[in-house]
């Protein structure tokens, strides 16, 4: 099957400023597909393109077979939309917002559902102006699923949000996906990309740095994982440096540490057994998401570009 969203060689500037170079990518139908990047990387423009609010410059946009500017009321209402940062009229209810955006399509979702579960039923009659920024964002997410779109797009998903109300969001989205909704998110929460996303893109300085899956990522990047205990007696550092996956032994206080590659542990915790020492304390830290970003990309999650 032809993919959902396809982006060509999509270009966008800004007076001297480019926003977006040259940008391709795909999205498969069913998938939520991740979109990282520094601030100012071109994330938001290049998912503002796809919406069709922005016109790029150049390049070529599909969204579900059609044109974002040429098919856009069409596009309209297979689309759903939470820009990252949405106003809507500030004495509008809660439920009267999603009443009124249910309007709009021929079949809608359940908006009282959406709104008890994104935790907005005592917020019902509660007036727009009145919520606090983490029930605005909980709004939008809702506002963008009452349509019932085929494709969702969602700009800082979570941004606002309490740790618990930031893991329920993600339990319903799971929910939308599993009925068959595609999903493009912008984030930079890596812990959001890693329980959510089938596939991410690293966007930096307007171009696509790498398209895969996290763990993909993480193991293009090749950093190595981390193996700390200690030995239940004295274990000489040539027994585990000369073992190929790994590359140092170093020690703090009574404790190993030895990094290596992603089979270090299997190879250390052998070599180990072989000559009757147990790792007590034994504590592996594995490379993750956000160590493959900075790797790939030389910058933090939330650094300026």
């Amino acid at each position: 099957m032809p993919p959902v969203i396809e982006v060509r060689n999509l270009h966008k500037r800004y007076g001297n400023n480019v926003a977006v170079d040259d940008v391709s990518l795909t999205v498969e139908e069913g998938e939520i597909l991740g979109i990282l990047g520094p601030n100012g990387a071109g994330k938001t423009t290049t998912v503002e393109c796809v919406e069709g609010l922005r016109v790029p410059d150049r390049g070529e946009i599909k969204v579900l077979g059609l044109d974002p500017r040429r098919d856009h009321a069409e596009l309209t209402r297979r689309l759903g939309v939470q820009l990252q940062d949405g106003q809507i009229q500030e004495r509008l209810e809660v439920a009267e917002a999603l009443e009124l955006y249910s309007s709009f399509y021929p079949e809608p979702a359940d908006w009282r559902a959406l709104m008890d579960g994104l935790g907005l039923a005592g917020k019902a009659k509660t007036r727009y102006a009145k919520l606090s920024g983490g029930q605005k964002q909980r709004l939008s997410i809702a506002l963008a699923l009452v349509g019932s779109p085929r494709v969702a797009i969602l700009d800082e998903l979570t941004t606002g949000l309490d740790p618990q109300a930031r893991r329920d969001t993600w339990e319903l989205i799971e929910g939308v996906r599993s009925r068959g909704v595609t999903i493009v998110l912008v984030t930079h929460f890596m812990e959001e990309a890693e329980r959510l996303c089938d596939r991410v893109a690293l966007i930096d300085a307007g171009r696509v740095v790498m398209v895969d899956t996290p763990a993909g990522l993480t193991e293009r990047a090749r950093i190595e994982h981390r193996i700390q205990f200690r030995p239940s007696r004295p274990v000489d550092d040539a027994l585990l440096t000369s073992l190929p996956d790994v590359s140092s032994v170093t020690r703090r206080g009574e404790l190993v540490v030895v990094t290596g590659n992603s089979d270090a542990l299997t190879a250390v915790t052998a070599v180990l057994a072989r000559n009757r020492i147990v790792a007590e304390r034994l504590r592996v830290e594995q490379a993750s998401l956000e160590d493959a970003f900075v790797e790939l990309t030389g910058k933090r999650p939330d650094a300026t570009s």
